[in-house]
């Protein structure tokens, strides 16, 4: 299985409206590692690391996120995986 690592950006409305804590949820369900933290420019941060399939429907949830949050842009990077083990929220 190759692994993939996706460090996205999210802007819009996505803090307060628990994107962190959906996006946990979320690639909890799909067995995918990283993290996710917001910003003090109010965009939202994440790594996902996992199959590439995950990877990607992760990135695609993005665009959408939690159900209150309105996301007006999602930048990706694809990066080399560092080897992230579960998934957790940066304070």
């Amino acid at each position: 299985m190759t692994r993939t690592r996706a460090h996205v950006f999210v802007s819009g409305r996505v803090q307060g409206v628990f994107y962190r804590a959906t996006t946990k949820e979320t690639a909890e369900s799909n067995a995918v590692d990283g993290w996710v933290r917001n910003l003090d420019d109010g965009r939202v941060e994440a790594v996902f690391e996992g199959p590439e399939e995950a990877i990607e429907e992760m990135v695609e949830w993005c665009h959408t996120g939690s159900p209150a949050a309105t996301v007006e842009d999602v930048d990706v990077e694809y990066e080399e995986p560092q080897g992230e083990d579960g998934f957790r929220i940066r304070y």
